[in-house]
Order: structure tokens, then C-alpha cells, then sequence
């Protein structure tokens, strides 16, 4: 497909509701592969569903988990793909064979999973109430990354744009950015409100494209020393001077690094430079780029993300299901999706090559994409859309073999475009799917994933012995262990035994075992986590029966076996639904 002819010259944002995808059960959280070609989908039932995104169609559903899947992401050649579930459990898959490679089994409830985005050994993990993990899968091991406040551990952390550092925000609003390789403390800032109170941390997310900003350079009469800075200049001051005299607009190479959002708990979504935060160094004072907010009605946002070129932010209501797009270089907010009134958003994803948005709400999945115009004066420059028949006057010569009429400077064109080679085996690489320091796409990338075709009435062992032959070999005689395996592969009624993944349980110091999971609602607010004292309401006297449990009112959502033990609802039975929190956290 060639992505010069999706370019749009306007806007690059979508527009408008582009249809559902029905996942048969409740979705939760998605994500797109690095191409975009193809969706996973983590749903309530444990499944993830990954589709095809470009046939809108089910490519293949992996039985990953019991409880709901809270987290995902692919691999950079979307080969594996790692999930986390709220039983506390991180799993690595193949994405081809659906099997499991890897588990991983926390104390605490996991809030978010993410490879590394260039190496695959590398997960990182956000577990709830601890700090964030970063899981080593070929050794088998994991290193705690170091925090700045041991006292408040509710702490987000990402990977940046090529994975070289880790950026760790906790509730105080201190970030911290660690080097990947060896977690050294490289840089440090704490984000402020207008005076100069602490705001809590919700999430990081970095951009996938690390294009230059167009700024504007300016000389003016009151300081020149901004010229004789080695270092990144702070532009926000230089437009504070009143004494301006020429604006020109330019391409600043220094901006050419990985640009970040953070959203925090008051509301205000900001944007940072990289390497200003770098060359800040520990304990700095950098300045957003931008600050984005809704001023009216003061939304508080669930989840943000960056478009796939990193012109636009896009920022997912907590309160309903609306999506706010702004434009990254302006600030303006640029256009508001609304979807059904009275849902709560889940999540949203932005696809990495269009403008397209993924969004979900009530289980279902939205995709909201541009109005798509056709428009054949791209295609023939001589086309006109007419209104009503118009009588066309034949020429004469229009329609002979020869054409008289033809001048002879279109001839020697068509000539000389006759004589010019035309390379049709060479396939020259497309720099959208390229970074910026490769200059070749990755041949191993999975990009799609066969799809058997379903047979309305399949034919009982085509190809195999027919039953009456079979009945006849096995009659008399016992056939061996080896036999019968390749009996039943050939038949198809019973597959080889998958090896059992191993499963590695991951120790963290100073965690509480009994926290619950954000997306596990819990009715009565779950207050009674400590054994009930005084007389449970309604009872009168004293009960003597042997081995009967009493009831309290925070135990209604627990159960009583006959050894009188307490256990949850909510380990589900099969068939059990688990209630969702769908509140903005």
C-alpha cells in the first residue's frame, strides 16, 4: 500500500464514528503492533482477541488468562506479546501458535505491562502499591527499580521512545528517569501546580516519532545571550521580552529527540522535551512545552496518547465517553468525539499509520476514523462531476489508430518515455514504518496472521483412512502409545500435549498480598477486610450450632464452605461474571 496516497492535505485527526468491533465478550483494554495491521483486544473472560484490522475481521483468540486481562502490549516485531490479568499474573505469547512462553506471578494486583521498544527480553511492570520491575526474560530474573520516597509507592513508569532510559512519576509529582542498563539516577524534576503545590502522577506516555518542533526564533533588543547558549534554549522566556522585532520560523535540530505527556491528578495534561529534561539533569526546573486542559468543564482524563506522526494528543474523558484531540506544535484543541451518552470510557489507542482511534467503552470497541471523500480529479486531472448529461461531439480522428491530430513534441515525449528504464524489482523502503536511525524496515515483522477458512461441512477425514479401514487394523490387536498419537494428529480429533509454561513467582519487600485489583469493583466498598466484632444484625441470642459461620455486613460478598473458612466471590466459578469498575480513577 502506498502511504504517500493516505496522506491527507488537511487535517490528520479522525472525524467521526467509524463502526464497532464485537468482540463476543467484554473488551477492556487494546493495542495496536507497530505497523498497525493488527489489534489485541483483552477482554473480561481472560481471552485476547487480536484482529485484523485492515479486514475489521477475528485473525485468531488466545485463552490467556481466567480473570479479566488489564494490560497489553506487543513486541517491536509483533512476534510476542505480553499480558497481565488482575490475579496478578504477567504472561509472555507467541502470537503465531498462541502458546504461552513465560509466567510471571506477582503478590499485588499489575497495572501496566510494556516491552521494550527495541529489546524483547525486556518487560517493564507496574505493579500496584510497589515500585515499577523490570522483568529480564532470557535470565529469568527481575530488578526493582530504585524510587525517590520509599513511603509513597504509587508510582507509573514508561520506557522512552527508543528505550534507553525509564521515566517513574509517584503521587508527589517527582519524576525520575533512570538508564535502562544499569537504573543510575540521570535526571530528576517535580511537577508543580501554580503555587507551587505537588500534584499526583497518572501516567507517562511518550510519542512515537521524534520529529522536530517548528518554533519561532526571535532577536531582539534587550538579549543576545540566547545566541551564545550551547545549551537548549528556553523559548517560553524569550517571548516574555517585549522588544521584538523579527519572527522567522525554523527547524531547531535539538528538538529532534523523544517528546512525552504527563497526566496528573490536577487535571492538566503537560508536554515535555526530552532532552531538556536531560540536559536539566538531577533536581531541574524545565518548562512544559505545552499545558493541555478542559477550562469549562474541568475533565479529568482516563487515559491520553500521542497520533501516529506525533502531531496530535489525544485525551479520554474519565467522566463519559468522550475523546479530546489538541493539536501537540498550537495547543488548540482541534475537535471533540462524543460518543453514547451515559458510557465510561476504558481505553484508547491511537493507530500508528492513520488517523484512526480505537476506543472502549461498555465492552465494545469504537473506531473513529475521517470521512472519506472520493475525489477522481486525483486520479484523472481532466474529470468533472456533472450534474446532469451533457452531449459530447465526437472528433474525428478520436478513436483511429494513428492520430493525425497529434503534435510532434508529444510524440518525441512518448518516445523518450518508451527509451527510460523502469526498475519495477527494487522496493524502496517506506520511512513511516522506518525510525529514525534505520534506514531498512524489519524483514521479521509479523504483520498478519493466517486464517483458516471455515467449511460450512467439513468431510469426516478426507484425507485420512476411512472409519471402516480403521475399525478393521484395531480389531484384535492393541496399537502402541506411538501409533495412537499419530492416529489421533491424523485424524485431527485430538492435538499433542502442549508443554506447560514455567511460571516464576516474582518477591516484593514491604507489599500488602491482599490488595484488590482497580477493575474489581467490589459492592460495599469492601471495608471489612478484619474480622467482624459484636453481634451480627439480626440475630438474637446466642447460636450455638458447631461450625456455622457468622455473617457481617462487609462479609456480603463472601461465602462460607463448610469449614466454616471465608472465601471471595471474587475468584470467579466458571461461568461467573466479574464485576468492572468502570469509575475515573
Amino acid at each position: 500500500m502506498n502511504l504517500e496516497l493516505l496522506e491527507s492535505f488537511g487535517q490528520n485527526y479522525p472525524e467521526e464514528a467509524d463502526g464497532t468491533l464485537d468482540c463476543i465478550s467484554m473488551a477492556l483494554t487494546c493495542s495496536f503492533n507497530r505497523r498497525g495491521t493488527l489489534l489485541a483486544v483483552g477482554c473480561n473472560d481472560g481471552r485476547i482477541v487480536v484482529w485484523d484490522f485492515l479486514t475489521r475481521g477475528i485473525a485468531k483468540i488466545i485463552s490467556a488468562h481466567i480473570h479479566p486481562v488489564c494490560s497489553l502490549c506487543w513486541s517491536r516485531n509483533g512476534h510476542k506479546l505480553v499480558s497481565a490479568s488482575t490475579d496478578n499474573m504477567v504472561s509472555l505469547w507467541d502470537v503465531l501458535t498462541g502458546d504461552c512462553e513465560q509466567r510471571f506471578r506477582f503478590p499485588v494486583p499489575i497495572l501496566k505491562v510494556q516491552f521494550h521498544p527495541r529489546d524483547m527480553s525486556k518487560v517493564l511492570v507496574c505493579p500496584m502499591k510497589s515500585a515499577p520491575v523490570l522483568l529480564l526474560l532470557t535470565e529469568g530474573k527481575h530488578v526493582s527499580l530504585p524510587v525517590d520516597d520509599d513511603s509513597d509507592l504509587n508510582i507509573v513508569a514508561a520506557f522512552d521512545r527508543r528505550g534507553e532510559y525509564i521515566y517513574t512519576g509517584n503521587a508527589k509529582g517527582k519524576i525520575l528517569v533512570l538508564r535502562t542498563e544499569t537504573q543510575d539516577l540521570v535526571a530528576s524534576f517535580r511537577v508543580t501546580t501554580g503555587t507551587s503545590n505537588t500534584t499526583a502522577i497518572k501516567s507517562i506516555e511518550f510519542a512515537r516519532k521524534g520529529r522536530c518542533a517548528r518554533v519561532c526564533v526571535c532577536v531582539c533588543f534587550v538579549c543576545h545571550a540566547c545566541a551564545l547558549k550551547t545549551k537548549p534554549i528556553n523559548f517560553s522566556k524569550c517571548f516574555s521580552v517585549s522588544n521584538l522585532f523579527l519572527f522567522s520560523c525554523a527547524r531547531v535540530p535539538f528538538f529532534a529527540r523523544s517528546c512525552f505527556l504527563i497526566n496528573t491528578a490536577d487535571r492538566i495534561i503537560r508536554v515535555y522535551d526530552g532532552l531538556e529534561i536531560l540536559t536539566c539533569g538531577k533536581e531541574g526546573e524545565p518548562e512544559p512545552i505545552q499545558k493541555l486542559q478542559d477550562l469549562v468543564n474541568r475533565t479529568p482524563w482516563k487515559k491520553c496518547c500521542f497520533s501516529g506522526d506525533s502531531e496530535y494528543i489525544c485525551a479520554g474523558s474519565a467522566r463519559q465517553h468522550a475523546l479530546y484531540i489538541w493539536e501537540k506544535s498550537i495547543g488548540n484543541l482541534v475537535k471533540i468525539l462524543l460518543g453514547t451518552r451515559g458510557e465510561l470510557l476504558l481505553d484508547v489507542a491511537w493507530h500508528p499509520v492513520r488517523p484512526i482511534i480505537a476506543s472502549i467503552s461498555s465492552g465494545v470497541v469504537s473506531i473513529w476514523a475521517q470521512n472519506q471523500v472520493e475525489n477522481w480529479s486525483a486520479f484523472a486531472p481532466d474529470f468533472k462531476e456533472l450534474d446532469e448529461n451533457v452531449e459530447y461531439e465526437e472528433k474525428e480522428s478520436e478513436f483511429d489508430i494513428e492520430d493525425e491530430d497529434k503534435s510532434e513534441p508529444e510524440l518525441a515525449g512518448a518516445d523518450a518515455l518508451e527509451d527510460e528504464e523502469v526498475d519495477v524489482t527494487s522496493i524502496d523502503p517506506i520511512q513511516t514504518f522506518c525510525s529514525s536511525d534505520e534506514e531498512t524496515e524489519d524483514p521479521d515483522a509479523l504483520l498478519y496472521l493466517p486464517i483458516s477458512p471455515e467449511v460450512e461441512e467439513p468431510e469426516e477425514n478426507p484425507y485420512g483412512p476411512t472409519p471402516d479401514a480403521l475399525q478393521q487394523t484395531t480389531t484384535g490387536e492393541e496399537l502402541s502409545g506411538q501409533e495412537r498419537k499419530r492416529q489421533l494428529s491424523t485424524d485431527g480429533t485430538q492435538s499433542p500435549k502442549k508443554k506447560k509454561p514455567k511460571t516464576t513467582n516474582i518477591e516484593l519487600q514491604g507489599v500488602q498480598a491482599e490488595e484488590l485489583h482497580p477493575l474489581l469493583c467490589v459492592k460495599g466498598d469492601g471495608k471489612s477486610k478484619r474480622k467482624p466484632t459484636g453481634r451480627p444484625k439480626g440475630v438474637k441470642g446466642k447460636d450455638n450450632t458447631p461450625n456455622k459461620s457468622k455473617a457481617s455486613k462487609g462479609d456480603k460478598n463472601r461465602t462460607f464452605d463448610g469449614s466454616g473458612k471465608a472465601r471471595d466471590l471474587l475468584d470467579p466459578a466458571p461461568g461467573a461474571d466479574i464485576m468492572i469498575n468502570t469509575c475515573g480513577q
